[in-house]
């Protein structure tokens, strides 16, 4: 018992600062790649409820495409195909040297694209069950569509598409540990690397279990109480305006 204690202390005979550390960077990259992959996922939908059959076709081929491919396939193409291509462009521009890009960037973009598939639908969803008259209504009020959406739409917009939302940040979350494949120390690759040295795998994948079942925990109630907000003013389970 006394040695699993020193392996869970911190300091340089324990893991627990590296996992940690790997801890801050799991959802650091979480956090840094729901913005990029809501909002990517929100164009994507808006692209898939427009007049043209170009933007319609593209956003059904993206979506397809990045909700057919796993997840692992779609960040080692971003990370190593990319990369070549940034490399190429960069020598092809006549500039000396190489240029990488970051593991933590490449793990951001390629979660970002997967995300914002799996987002769209919800998006596409959300839209579909606001009425049109409330945007007639603020057209004849004088709103321009820029204006109508943001004060009109997208306030709705967002009661009806946060629980999936929700689900979809749950699944991110849990997709990071993807990220160590590429070398990010996050909570899987230090994780990992605490079980080779020690070679105690229940400790290290339990602990791990247990971070992202807290991460999993918080974020839950988070989603809940963002949905008790937004749902301010509407009659329970009627979805009408008390």
């Amino acid at each position: 018992m006394d040695k699993l204690l020193i392996m869970l202390s911190w300091g340089d005979r324990g893991w627990l600062d590296e996992l940690a550390a790997g801890a801050l960077v799991t959802i650091s990259l979480a956090l840094a790649t729901l913005p990029f992959g809501l909002a990517l996922g929100l164009l994507i939908a808006l692209a898939a409820r427009s007049k043209s059959p170009i933007l319609r076709g593209a956003a059904t081929v993206y979506a397809t495409v990045f909700r057919g491919v796993p997840e692992l396939l779609t960040l080692y193409i971003v990370y190593f195909g990319l990369q070549i291509g940034l490399q190429q462009a960069w020598k092809g521009l006549g500039f000396p040297g190489n240029i990488e890009m970051p593991a933590f960037v490449a793990g951001m973009f390629a979660l970002g694209l997967v995300l914002a598939a799996f987002s769209s639908e919800v998006w596409v969803g959300a839209l579909n069950a606001v009425p049109k008259g409330q945007s007639e209504g603020a057209f004849a009020l004088g709103l321009n569509r820029a204006l109508t959406f943001r004060l009109v739409v997208f306030p709705q917009l967002m009661r009806v598409a946060l629980p999936g939302l929700g689900n979809n940040w749950m699944v991110l979350l849990k997709e990071t540990s993807l990220i160590s494949v590429i070398a990010l120390p996050d909570l899987m690759f230090w994780t990992g690397r605490a079980n080779v040295v020690t070679k105690e795998p229940f400790l290290f994948f339990g602990v791990a279990c247990l971070i992202y079942l807290a991460f999993s925990l918080v974020s839950a109630s988070g989603i809940a109480a963002l949905e008790r907000r937004a749902n301010r003013g509407y009659a329970p389970g009627g979805g009408g305006q008390r």
